[in-house]
């Protein structure tokens, strides 16, 4: 196999750059040891939480049962390849994994953050400590500026980083050993997807997230699907991943734009919620706005300023919170305790999957009004994620950081970004009207709020996701899951 960090997509890497990959994988192996020699054996397995939602089965990779157990469907069976990294990528992975449902399909999670006894697990959640910290600490304007904006923004960019990134996947090969090389692989995340190329697998599509081209999410030997076009552009021709030099283009068929990945349950409904929401905002009923913490926890002082802001709202009956804490529950707890008013208003939905599923139920039904603040955590990942799916159909504005949720078909106010690169995400969401500009600083996100309650934007941009969903802009993981089992179909 032609070494990944050598060459990428035609474009040499100098040897300067190829010896710090190397250098990158040896301290890897230093610090975690090497597993390549190691017989991983899987286990499958029903996921109790996504399961009955989305028919959803894990795939658990452990060298601790003398063989594997379990069967994968070979035939109708799609590994959703990716890793607990913030809630966006396990997001992503829920939307593919309901399309393939829908489709008939059964979806295989493959969480490479997870098998905890693998050199794989123990890299990627090293990383994963270090990014969830850069987010903490760019609340701090100068390590922002200096650090944290700058490197999601130019240097995830580079060849060079995805030079080294490939070697270091090279150690992420072997908890694919023992799954079926055939079976199409879906990830949402590069390291599934270098992972499954360098483990031979034969069907991978790489499910790029951002709007911001980035060799960061460059996975030689998969096909690259895409969100926006502005992004398929930058792609294309490798947009400045070299600096100043011209680099030379993806292949035709290594690229294909796809529109958002959105789950089936929310497309499907898309009409439907709208309508609803226009005709709550016609009958005068509350405001509903779900405010949803991401999985790195960096947002809690621009929501407290937004409920403070909204409470003398939510008393009047002109509006009403849904606050997502996600695996915080340390956030709700801060809130309510800092914020005069919050608690007497609050209606507490902690770690009971059942009520949050009759709540976000009822909520959907016409005759449901919902007044008040109401506060929902889930210790588990998957609740804690999927919670804002179902509170998502029933609220009229998802207040959220431009990241993953800026591709979603609700009507969105963002606030600040945590890493330039989610800045593409707001622009591009306001250029098609679903979502307002990035708010940088509360009076502006105070002054958009506004905006929603007394004039008519909540209704324009309903209409623009209308038109958007005929327009199949939010079918990507529809066509992404197509994608996948064309390719095995066709043997390519």
């Amino acid at each position: 196999m032609t070494d990944k960090s050598k060459v990428i997509f035609g474009n040499v890497i100098s040897g300067k750059a190829y010896n710090k990959a190397v250098k990158s994988k040896k301290k890897f192996m230093k610090k975690y040891g090497d597993d390549s020699s190691v017989d991983y054996k899987i286990k499958v397995e029903d996921n109790e939480v996504i399961g009955p939602l989305l028919g959803v089965k894990n795939i658990v990779v452990t060298s601790k049962i003398p063989s594997n157990e379990g069967q994968i469907d070979t035939d109708k069976g799609i590994i959703v390849g990716n890793i607990r990294m913030g809630f966006g990528h396990y997001r992503i992975s829920m939307a593919m994994a309901s399309y393939a449902r829908h489709l008939g399909y059964t979806p295989y999670w493959m969480d490479l953050n997870s098998y905890k006894e693998t050199t794989c697990t123990k890299v990627i959640g090293a990383q994963n400590d270090l990014y969830s910290l850069g987010s903490r600490l760019s609340k701090n304007p100068i390590f922002n500026k200096l650090v944290w904006e700058p490197t999601n923004y130019e240097g995830f960019r580079a060849l060079t980083y995805n030079s080294a990134d490939q070697k270091n996947a090279e150690l992420m090969a072997p908890v694919y050993r023992n799954v079926p090389k055939d079976i199409p692989v879906i990830a949402t995340h590069v390291w599934p997807a270098q992972a499954a190329i360098h483990a031979g697998m034969k069907y991978v599509v790489n499910a790029i997230p951002d709007n911001w081209p980035m060799a960061l999410h460059l996975s030689e030997g998969s096909v690259h699907t895409i969100q926006c076009r502005n992004a398929y552009m930058g792609y294309r021709i490798l947009n400045g991943m070299d600096k100043k030099n011209v680099c030379k283009p993806m292949p035709q068929d290594s690229l294909v734009y796809t529109g958002h990945y959105i789950d089936y349950e929310l497309v499907s409904n898309i009409d439907k919620d709208c309508e609803a929401r226009m005709v709550r905002k016609e009958t005068g009923k509350p405001m509903r706005f779900l405010l949803t913490i991401g999985g790195a926890g960096a947002q809690k002082e621009i929501f407290s300023e937004i409920i403070k802001h909204l409470i003398p709202y939510i008393k009047e009956g002109k509006a009403a919170l849904y606050v997502n804490v996600g695996d915080y529950r340390n956030v709700w707890d801060e809130l309510v305790k800092e914020i005069p008013g919050m608690r007497e208003l609050s209606t507490e939905h902690m770690d009971n999957w059942e009520d949050t599923l009759q709540f976000t139920e009822k909520a959907l039904l016409p005759l449901t009004e919902v007044t008040g603040i109401h506060g929902f955590y889930h210790a588990d990942i998957f609740k804690a994620v999927y919670a804002t799916n179902l509170l998502m159909r029933s609220c009229d504005v998802l207040v959220t950081k431009p990241s993953e949720l800026a591709f979603y078909p609700v009507p969105k106010l963002f606030i600040k970004r945590v890493g330039k690169h989610e800045m593409w995400g707001a622009i591009h969401s306001a250029e098609i009207g679903d979502g307002t500009l990035e708010c940088r600083d509360i009076p502006h996100t105070i002054q958009m709020l506004e905006q929603f309650l007394h004039t008519e934007l909540l209704n324009e941009m309903c209409g623009c996701i209308v038109d958007n969903n005929k327009a199949g802009i939010y079918d990507g993981a529809k066509k992404v899951v197509e994608l996948a089992v064309k390719l095995k179909e066709e043997g390519k």
